[in-house]
């Protein structure tokens, strides 16, 4: 068989393998048609993976929420940090030119005579509000979890001293307990009762101020707590009731120790709101008589704004120390929730 004939015969093969689908092997010399370079992923640190949608979508969310914190915590507290450190007078503050006197501030809110009273009535009123407020607030909430005809008004008509603005409430107060005409005094003289100087005599004013405060706290640990309880099991109670416990064996076993985490965030809270309570306390005695019904936040709001002579710096001095405590609450909880999550 000739070149020629070979030759032909090549080509009919080929066209037949065409034909039929075949195709011929990949040379060796040329990579697959369809074959593309492999591309390494890129690094940790890239460009690419800082300019990834979802982390500048998720960045764009956070923005704001750090412009907030920065302009309306973080700055304030450091002027506050920083004024306590300085002796700031009215002219000094206008003109920012204030000397640094370091810890010379808190030593003489210290050694201060308005700071034991003071110290003893924030302690006196804290405590007290608290105490009542969520005890008053559990028992309510623990009224309401049982539906009953007219408990949604009754439980709405509740949050009326929440939101009427404080110095409505505050100056109602201050009607009420007047020693002359007040409605308090009418009624104890009715029945043959003498009046007391509710807001005038320096044994009473502390106990006035704190019995308008814990009326205007009821409503938060009512609604905190009435919240909490609708998140136990019905069932719960249900088998309680089977195995015949009493409504204070339920409220013991299972309402008491499963509201734990909620009454928690709910003392905390009452603590930084009652720590920094002003405005019923100025409105009803302005920190009177004398020093006392002053706490620590009356004080620094009367070497502030209360006088012809305004103190920034001491005031920003006794507003640390407020700080300072709630921080330390606010610590004090975070501890008791880590080691509840551990156990």
């Amino acid at each position: 068989m000739g070149p020629q004939s070979l030759s032909r015969r090549k080509r009919e093969e080929t066209r037949t393998a065409h034909d039929e689908g075949v195709t011929a092997p990949p040379s060796a010399a040329a990579p697959p048609r369809g074959d593309r370079p492999v591309v390494d992923p890129a690094p940790a640190g890239s460009t690419a993976r800082r300019l990834d949608p979802r982390r500048l979508a998720a960045l764009g969310f956070l923005l704001p929420l750090l412009a907030y914190l920065v302009a309306f915590y973080a700055y304030p507290l450091w002027r506050n940090i920083d004024m306590s450190l300085h002796d700031y007078n009215l002219a000094a503050f206008v003109q920012g030119n204030a000397q640094f006197v370091a810890l010379d501030n808190f030593r003489a809110v210290l050694s201060d005579p308005t700071f034991r009273p003071a110290l003893v009535n924030t302690v006196l009123f804290t405590v007290g509000s608290i105490a009542v407020q969520f005890t008053l607030g559990l028992a309510l909430a623990v009224f309401f979890r049982r539906t009953f005809p007219l408990s949604a008004p009754l439980r709405a008509m509740f949050l009326v001293p929440w939101l009427l603005p404080l110095i409505v409430s505050g100056s109602t107060w201050s009607w009420m307990l007047n020693s002359d005409n007040g409605v308090v005094n009418s009624a104890m003289q009715a029945v043959g009762l003498d009046g007391v100087n509710w807001l005038t005599s320096p044994g009473t004013a502390l106990l006035s101020v704190t019995i308008a405060n814990i009326w205007l706290g009821v409503p938060f640990n009512l609604v905190i707590l009435f919240a909490g309880l609708q998140n136990i099991p019905d069932e719960l109670y249900e088998a309680a009731e089977l195995d015949g416990a009493s409504s204070w064996q339920q409220f013991r076993s299972i309402t008491f120790p499963l509201l734990k985490p909620v009454s928690a965030i709910t003392l905390l809270l009452g603590l930084i709101y009652t720590l920094k309570v002003v405005d019923i306390i100025w409105i009803m005695t302005r920190g009177g008589p004398g020093d006392s019904s002053t706490t620590f936040a009356t004080w620094s709001y009367r070497e502030a704004f209360g006088t012809g002579l305004p103190e920034f710096s001491p005031a920003a001095a006794v507003g640390n120390l407020l700080i300072l405590v709630a921080l330390v609450a606010g610590f004090v909880y975070i501890r008791l929730q880590r080691r509840r999550e551990h156990a």
